[in-house]
């Protein structure tokens, strides 16, 4: 956060989280990143432009890194990648949206409830995942902005109503 913007990434394995610090020192999590995302892309909207989030792996991480330059040059001559990168640019921008009206609309409870199915991957073509990625209920109170002890409340809740069940993984 804060450096300049002169570069895409590629996850190509791993998990990773974008957060973002607030000028008083709050952190919080934007999105946690799987294997095919992109993140970076306001690499795109000029030269002196700065990265609003940092990247953090949560496991280890295989990352491409492509240049601002050679992003363009792909983009405008390999349609195979603009095929790839333009509806995830769409889908992030629509989950963007969808995580805003969210926040605004929503409460804590059903925030989590949210998050949780997303890191699911529920409603996707081939089926929930049986484990979401590692995280812990910091990184998720941060995610929905609570605090980790309303969490903790409204997971053991969901546990109780057999929605979810945990030890060490979700």
């Amino acid at each position: 956060q804060g450096d300049r913007a002169d570069c895409l990434f590629y996850l190509r394995l791993g998990q990773a989280k974008l957060t973002i610090v607030s000028k008083g020192g709050k952190e919080a999590t934007v999105t946690l990143l799987a294997p095919g995302d992109f993140f970076g892309e306001e690499c795109m909207a000029g030269p002196n432009v700065l990265r609003t989030t940092s990247a953090t792996a949560i496991t280890v991480c295989v990352v491409l890194k492509i240049a601002s330059e050679e992003l363009t040059r792909v983009l405008h001559e390999e349609h195979a990648f603009s095929y790839l990168f333009v509806p995830f640019l769409a889908f992030r921008s629509t989950r963007t949206q969808a995580d805003l009206v969210d926040q605004l609309f929503n409460n804590s409870e059903r925030r989590l409830a949210r998050t949780l199915l997303i890191m699911a991957d529920y409603g996707n073509e081939s089926g929930p995942e049986a484990l979401i990625p590692p995280v812990t209920q910091e990184t998720l109170a941060n995610m929905i902005g609570t605090t980790r002890s309303r969490v903790s409340f409204f997971m053991n809740r969901f546990r109780r109503l057999g929605y979810i069940s945990y030890k060490s993984r979700i």
